[in-house]
């Protein structure tokens, strides 16, 4: 099939319909992009400087971290421009880029997720003595490694797949970057291979990471019930708590995207789910990590009464 393309650049219709409400949205979404980027790379600073967090889940915390700061910066600069601009424009090449990074954080996030759920969570709860041994510093590196590179094939699949399509006439996208879906509603060639990679590739990894980590947390239930001790089931959810709010976040956002049947009402869903898929949960997950971790914030403590003896001397 020949590539018939004869649309340059994409018009990204923006956040709203409602256009008296982008002052509003403008400011309440660059409050959440600042806490979501100063958030976050506090906690990925921390992660890396604190001797004391040197540890697997910290390890993991970081990678999760460093994957929101760019994952909200791929979409929502873009966003404020639509906030602030009658016409937000994006070259074609840069739709495709914009759609490839979307999909390889977002798919890499999942992994991780499912990833820190059974190697980690689990291990650390069922088997907390041989937990240092089993989760060594090169099992995690080669996790990290294999969720990474399994994320930019799996985007760069769509990727390719998208630049095979025509866009003949209409270029105006339904939504406040380029995503999938939209695109596919805008292009004049068969989309049939495409609709079904994305149902087939990118819903596969949504369930299959999901069904993983939910078996994980079968097991981790089973061996606190088997302690049959109520410090044990505090331990666990001490353990275990904030990154299952973090999982149903994620995965809520992600099924209620890529899962459900598609619809003429769907693009029109699909911005808002994906505002609160980039632009809030980003902000949330350093909350989560931090606020409810002590050993967390007596790192920041740490770190901050460092600099200021630095700055002081």
């Amino acid at each position: 099939m020949q590539n018939r393309t004869t649309v340059t650049e994409f018009i990204l219709l923006g956040v709203s319909d409602t256009h008296d409400l982008n002052g509003f949205l403008f400011g309440l979404f660059l409050l959440m992009y600042i806490a979501d980027i100063s958030g976050n790379l506090a906690v990925a600073a921390i992660t890396l400087w604190d001797p004391h967090l040197q540890t697997p889940m910290y390890f993991f915390i970081g990678n999760l971290s460093f994957i929101d700061v760019f994952y909200s910066s791929t979409t929502v600069p873009k966003m404020f421009l639509g906030l602030v601009s009658h016409s937000n424009r994006i070259p074609y090449g840069g739709c495709i880029a914009q759609m490839f990074f979307f999909h390889f954080l977002g798919s890499t996030e999942a992994m991780l997720l499912a990833v820190m759920g059974y190697y980690d969570r689990y291990l650390a709860v069922c088997h907390p003595l041989r937990y240092p041994l089993l989760m060594s510093r090169q099992l995690r590196l080669t996790l990290a490694a294999s969720v990474w590179t399994a994320g930019f094939f799996h985007s760069l699949l769509h990727a390719l797949m998208m630049s095979r399509l025509s866009f003949c006439q209409d270029n105006q996208v339904a939504h406040f970057f380029c995503d999938i879906a939209p695109l596919l509603a805008l292009s004049c060639s068969d989309t049939h291979i495409n609709q079904a990679l994305l149902a087939g590739v990118t819903g596969s990894i949504i369930l299959g990471c999901f069904t993983f980590t939910l078996a994980s947390y079968g097991y981790i239930l089973r061996a606190v019930v088997a302690m049959r001790s109520a410090e044990g089931l505090r331990r666990a959810f001490r353990t275990c708590g904030a990154h299952l709010t973090v999982v149903a976040l994620h995965y809520g956002c992600a099924g209620a995207m890529y899962l459900r049947p598609r619809s003429e009402g769907s693009l029109g869903t699909d911005r808002a789910v994906t505002v609160l898929y980039t632009a809030v949960t980003p902000v949330l997950n350093p909350l989560i990590y931090t606020l409810r971790n002590k050993e967390v914030k007596t790192a920041l403590r740490w770190v901050l009464a460092k600099k200021v003896c630095v700055l002081q001397s």
